[in-house]
């Protein structure tokens, strides 16, 4: 696709683990968006060091670094790639934890869920279980909805995750291929019209 102003793509997973498959999965999807023309920038939630979302905290200490950090590269965003394993039928705590900071506000002049409003996201999920981590998209898309994002209705999921890549971290499952690159063309597609 080609764009005079290409749409912009943040990309991370719901894990900080070493060697997590959605971050496999992520580094796959980012691929994709930068061959169908969107400008990517990927992202290890690891790396922001957020503390546990806590008031008393920030009424102490303001946005932590990481927080601002996020927010900003999610402003400075057209749409989202979010792959997010599956904890106990939802999604992970690194995942909710880091939505919870980027929608706060740092002055009373802010306006509210400014990380979020008018995004586009496109969903993914790696697990060793049957189901892929279908389970935790559920909760995922009800709450990135809420605070204003356009969630794509097309998702992808990965079950028996240990098993789907390749030593260079590429999917094996050719339909799953076909499908990633479907859902993440679909996406830069979409950013690049609503920021037209």
């Amino acid at each position: 696709m080609e764009f005079m102003n290409p749409p912009t793509i943040l990309a991370f997973a719901g894990s900080t683990r070493t060697g997590s498959t959605n971050k496999l999965l992520v580094h796959c999807a980012a691929a994709v968006a930068r061959n169908s023309g969107a400008e990517v920038t990927v992202i290890d939630l690891r790396d922001l060091a957020l503390p546990l979302f806590d008031e008393d905290w920030e009424k102490a200490n303001g946005l932590p670094e990481g927080a601002k950090k996020l927010k900003s590269l999610m402003q400075l965003s057209d749409g989202f790639v979010i792959a997010s394993p599956e904890y106990n039928s939802s999604f992970s705590a690194v995942l909710k934890n880091a939505i919870d900071w980027a929608t706060r506000t740092e002055t009373d002049e802010e306006p509210a869920l400014i990380a979020f409003r008018g995004k586009v996201a496109a969903l993914l999920s790696a697990s060793p279980g049957a189901l892929g981590g279908l389970r935790g998209l559920v909760h995922l898309r009800a709450v990135l909805g809420n605070i204003g994002v356009l969630v794509l209705p097309d998702q992808l999921s990965i079950p028996s995750a240990f098993e789907a890549f390749d030593e260079a971290g590429k999917l094996k499952d050719a339909r799953k291929t076909t499908q990633l690159v479907s859902l993440v063309q679909s996406l830069v597609q979409v950013a690049g019209k609503l920021k037209a």
